[in-house]
């Protein structure tokens, strides 16, 4: 494993313990969108270039959004 690869691991780890450990609901899928802009780095480190592409528009924009939209019209 190169040392890239070690970094983009550490980064998806310490990504995705944030998102546990985050208390507030609006905080959490905002950082669910750094966990999946983490991920896209891990697949293109690992030479996964059509995963890291279905990752940013699933992960990094999709699903957060959709997230926040049921958090403000849960609110409202």
């Amino acid at each position: 494993m190169t040392a890239i690869q070690v970094v983009a691991v550490v980064l998806v780890g310490l990504a995705g313990t944030a998102v546990v450990l985050t208390r507030d609901i609006v905080r959490q899928a905002l950082l669910t969108s750094l966990f999946g802009f983490a991920l896209t780095a891990l697949f293109l480190v690992l030479q996964a270039p059509d995963v890291a592409l279905s990752e940013i528009v699933v992960g990094t924009i999709g699903f957060p959004l959709v997230l926040a939209v049921a958090i403000a019209r849960s609110r409202g």
